[in-house]
């Protein structure tokens, strides 16, 4: 029910996302991660076939860590602390399952797009591997609940940091920030990448900006794909407007490079990675006034 929805989001996510805010920001980069939460709240838990690892397949382990240090640079950090299996925020809000609920969608639902055929709306009925979460199915209003409570806040937050970052600097640039399974990536029989860059084929952003960040990567000897097999979620559709000024690339980080993904701990290669990312951060925000798109938006 509502009510008991409602109580478990008040008692579990409060605030349901953390904002660092750059004082004073130095340039007009934006970074995100809305799957690295990790609150599983008891009764979500016991309404699940699932354990709480198996749950924890779907999140983006430590990403909200590994670019941790952005805000120390001058750029603005927003994560979720809602866990993707509870909430997608990556998704339209309505896109949902009909599958999932006791009773019938309202029409404004979404309910053929491709992620929801496969199981994964914007409030999921599956983990990796098909595992079903749910043991007994949602009633609509839960699922209002959860969107009026938790997504929407996420994304006024991050529509007012872009707003307040186009005024003061006319452009502004979101690094939206992801992880990625190691096996069974489309296209990849043999080597996977370990980084892939998505910018929905050049319309979310510059090109010279994923360009940057693609040669950046590489070289620190990183294997890095652009928009296959992920070109941008709904972060990147939603907000990506280059024309505008709003530029988004999305980064999925292989978690093979620092994370053991059957128990989910930090290997070696976390604090590696992280100084990686670090410097690449540095490199990006320091660079914009070289770059001829940055040189551009200045201007105008």
């Amino acid at each position: 029910m509502a009510s008991q929805e409602l109580q478990t989001i008040e008692e579990n996510f409060q605030p349901a996302f953390a904002l660092e805010t750059a004082c004073p920001a130095t340039g007009p980069f934006i970074f995100s991660s809305p799957h690295s939460g990790r609150i599983y709240p008891r009764a979500f838990l016991q309404n699940s076939n699932l354990s709480p690892m198996q749950l924890r397949s779907s999140e983006d382990a430590y990403v909200d860590e590994l670019f941790a240090h952005v805000a120390a640079q001058g750029a603005h950090f927003i994560h979720s602390l809602v866990p993707r299996a509870y909430l997608d925020l990556n998704r339209h809000p309505f896109e949902l399952d009909p599958e999932l609920f006791a009773g019938p969608l309202p029409e404004f639902a979404i309910e053929d797009s491709a992620k929801v055929k496969s199981g994964l709306g914007a409030i999921a009925r599956i983990v990796s591997q098909g595992r079903e979460i749910y043991t007994d199915k949602l009633d609509f209003d839960e699922a209002q609940t959860r969107i009026n409570h938790l997504y929407y806040p996420y994304h006024a937050a991050l529509h007012t940091l872009i707003a307040n970052t186009m005024k003061t600097c006319q452009h502004a640039i979101l690094i939206d920030c992801h992880s990625m399974p190691s096996g069974n990536l489309p296209g990849f029989k043999d080597i996977p990448p370990d980084f892939v860059l998505g910018n929905l084929f050049d319309k979310s952003c510059d090109f010279e900006l994923t360009h940057m960040v693609r040669c950046q990567l590489q070289s620190m000897g990183y294997h890095v794909s652009v928009n296959k097999p992920y070109a941008g979620g709904y972060v990147t559709k939603q907000y990506g407007k280059p024309q505008n000024g709003i530029h988004v690339l999305q980064i999925e980080i292989n978690r093979r490079l620092y994370l053991n993904e059957r128990t989910l701990e930090k290997t070696s290669g976390f604090e590696e990675l992280r100084s990686h990312l670090q410097s690449l951060t540095k490199a990006l925000i320091n660079s914009l006034p070289d770059l001829s798109f940055g040189s551009r938006l200045a201007a105008e």
